[in-house]
């Protein structure tokens, strides 16, 4: 370890900023809402406050730094860039006692300037050592979107607490045990929507509950798309679900790399199903969900795409509602617009397609079939789920229905994955297209004139193809 990043008060803490531009704006922006005072000396400059900015700032705009200007400073910015004046302002700074930093001049730091995710209480930072500010910046987006937008509410309403929760509980562990409980419940939800009462409203009442002999506990259930198999598709908000969760329910659809996103100690469930292969049927499913929450855990139900869409989503959610327990969806990138765009190819198009229609390949058994008549016309795009094994039945369906048999089709098996096929041909070929092909992994079937612009899985483009077959139907 190259350097080590003590965390700084910054609650009524002196910080000197010298120089103009956006060098110098930019170390204002570090302090934009905090709890600090903040003298900026901008050496003649205009010295233009950034937007947003909610800290006390004093703007010196006098060419010269006055003698007493870093008395008391906790933290000193220099961003000039004359050397030998960033050297003179730098060992005045550190005579008067504060840790400098210098833009530009790792050799007169004392410090390094990180990137910074804010979030209040919480502060995460990356620091390359000044040697690359661009990676930590980097680096900061990537982890920016895991770190809870009420992290800081959640972890003032817990340094509140604290003192409550230790006389409440005396034992180490069992404090313990309670704080991963409760910081991980609702309270969290409460803080996410930032509502900082409701936090500390949630903790109070989870200690209770907490302090009874043997409380019953309830967890929660969240259904969460997790996209169509590329973990970089996940929502930010699905990759913290994931990170957080107890319990994983998967579909045999999610990606080993999605569910890798989990804790290592989070228990994993595979409930997955494939076509006539249902080794656990969706009632045992509802049941395993209502039975992991009443233990008291934290849920989530992981299935590929998006809960809502073919995912038997709903069913999963009335059971829950039936059960008493408590349940959020969170939505994901759905097989169809991930394949499609993997593909590139989009579902509408000015030219030829002014509607979209989703159906599947799979209809409940006994149930109503799929009314092919009104999907017919020309510029309607439709995307079948689960229709490979049916792929020639639907092909036939639509042509009775009125389809022309010419229509160009697009066939993306295990789209956004690493062994991705984008496969192209015309709806009266599909059936063949698919046995050809020996087409076994998920997949999505695209039917109409926008699928002339997919692409193969070698990157070419079929149009002139799929027109030349057009032309030989």
């Amino acid at each position: 370890m190259d350097q080590f990043m003590p965390a700084l008060p910054l609650k009524g803490a002196k910080i000197v900023i010298v120089g103009g531009g956006e060098a110098a704006e930019n170390k204002l922006r570090l302090f934009r809402a905090a709890p600090c005072a903040v003298a900026w000396h901008t050496l003649g400059g205009e010295g233009r406050l950034p937007a947003g900015m909610q800290t006390d700032v004093t703007v010196n705009a006098s060419p010269r730094v006055p003698p007493a200007a870093f008395d008391g400073a906790a933290l000193v910015f220099i961003a000039v860039e004359e050397t030998r004046l960033a050297a003179r302002l730098a060992r005045r700074a550190k005579r008067a006692g504060a840790l400098v930093n210098v833009v530009d001049r790792i050799d007169l730091c004392d410090f390094y300037t990180p990137a910074v995710i804010d979030r209040g209480a919480v502060t995460v930072a990356f620091s390359t050592g000044g040697a690359a500010p661009v990676l930590a910046r980097d680096l900061r987006s990537a982890v920016e979107g895991v770190v809870a937008p009420g992290a800081g509410i959640l972890a003032e309403a817990a340094n509140d607490l604290r003192d409550t929760v230790k006389s409440v509980i005396g034992d180490f562990e069992t404090r313990r045990e309670f704080w991963v409980s409760a910081l991980r419940g609702p309270a969290a939800i409460a803080a996410d929507k930032g509502d900082a009462p409701g936090t500390r409203r949630v903790l109070l009442q989870s200690l209770d509950t907490f302090r009874g002999a043997a409380p019953e506990k309830t967890g929660v259930v969240h259904l969460v798309g997790a996209g169509p198999g590329d973990p970089e598709l996940l929502t930010v908000k699905a990759a913290r679900l994931i990170r957080d969760a107890d319990v994983i329910v998967h579909d045999r659809l999610v990606s080993p790399e999605v569910i890798d996103r989990a804790r290592r100690d989070a228990h994993r469930i595979d409930v997955g199903k494939s076509r006539g292969t249902h080794p656990v049927p969706q009632e045992r499913i509802n049941e395993i969900l209502i039975e992991q929450a009443r233990q008291g855990r934290n849920v989530v139900r992981l299935k590929g795409g998006d809960a809502f869409i073919f995912g038997r989503g709903g069913e999963e959610l009335e059971a829950l509602r039936e059960a008493g327990i408590e349940a959020h969806v969170t939505p994901g990138i759905s097989a169809a617009l991930a394949c499609a765009a993997s593909a590139q190819t989009p579902l509408t198009h000015r030219d030829s397609a002014q509607a979209v229609s989703f159906v599947t390949g799979q209809p409940k058994k006994g149930g109503q079939t799929v009314d092919y008549t009104a999907l017919s016309a020309a510029n309607h795009t439709v995307v079948v789920y689960m229709g490979v094994g049916t792929a020639a039945e639907t092909a036939a369906a639509m042509i009775e229905a009125g389809r022309d048999p010419a229509t160009p089709v697009a066939l993306i098996e295990n789209g956004t994955r690493a062994d991705e096929r984008i496969l192209t041909g015309t709806l009266s070929r599909l059936g063949e297209l698919v046995t050809r092909e020996a087409v076994k992994g998920p997949a999505v079937i695209i039917v109409g004139e926008v699928a002339r612009h997919a692409r193969t899985s070698s990157g070419e483009v079929r149009a002139l193809a799929a027109q030349a077959e057009r032309s030989a139907a």
